[in-house]
């Protein structure tokens, strides 16, 4: 069961302009149900099969976000559920994505995954071939894919100066962004970064949403 004194006490500390995120992945639906019980909303799922189960047998008012890599044939799948997909990191699937909400006349929110981590098994952009350009163009083309932000995963090592250069690196990327492609829309204002283990670190960072699973609903 989950630890609702820990979660009460995580949404005490987190400053009010950073949104949580529990993460919910392998865990039951009753497991959810209590936490959502206690006022939250919004849940992440790694699992595009996963979540559109849960979905089912959940309340309505869940806002749910995938954190998981998608893999473009599940994006039709998922468009119907989500209220933000975290995890996209290509033009391919940010195509894709726009294709299939065009079928169900749906704006999708997304946000660009960067691989900022040492780790290879990381997905996401490789700033140093990412071109904005490449990015503006597409954008305007993308009728029903909204762009809010970025999101990263650091290395996992306990060097807590590896981690901080990394969400440092992220924080950048997400300021670059912002002036050179989205300076004039106010809802580019994302940074998703930061995890049980590390999200102190991650606001001090810049950090506006935080995926939460461990603190939250125990050791998977």
């Amino acid at each position: 069961m989950p630890n609702i004194t820990e979660f009460h006490n995580l949404k005490e500390e987190l400053p009010k302009d950073v949104q949580l995120i529990a993460v919910s992945k392998t865990k039951p639906v009753e497991d959810i149900l209590a936490i959502y019980n206690e006022g939250q909303r919004s849940f992440g799922e790694n699992r595009v099969a996963e979540l559109v189960e849960k979905s089912k047998e959940l309340p309505e008012d869940i806002q749910w976000h995938f954190i998981g890599k998608l893999q473009t044939k599940k994006t039709k799948e998922i468009v119907l559920q989500v209220a933000l997909i975290h995890s996209v990191d290509s033009y391919k699937l940010l195509k894709e994505i726009n294709k299939q909400a065009t079928k169900i006349n749906k704006k999708v929110s997304v946000l660009l995954q960067f691989h900022i981590a040492q780790e290879d098994s990381k997905s996401g952009f490789d700033k140093k071939e990412f071109r904005t350009e490449e990015l503006i163009r597409l954008n305007s083309e993308l009728k029903f894919v909204k762009i809010e932000g970025v999101m990263g995963m650091a290395t996992f090592t306990p060097d807590q100066k590896v981690v901080k250069s990394e969400f440092e690196k992220l924080k950048s990327i997400f300021n670059q962004l912002k002036t050179e492609c989205f300076k004039k829309d106010d809802d580019f204002k994302t940074i998703s970064m930061g995890m049980s283990g590390d999200y102190k670190l991650a606001i001090n960072c810049g950090s506006t949403m935080v995926r939460i699973g461990s603190t939250i609903f125990g050791v998977r």
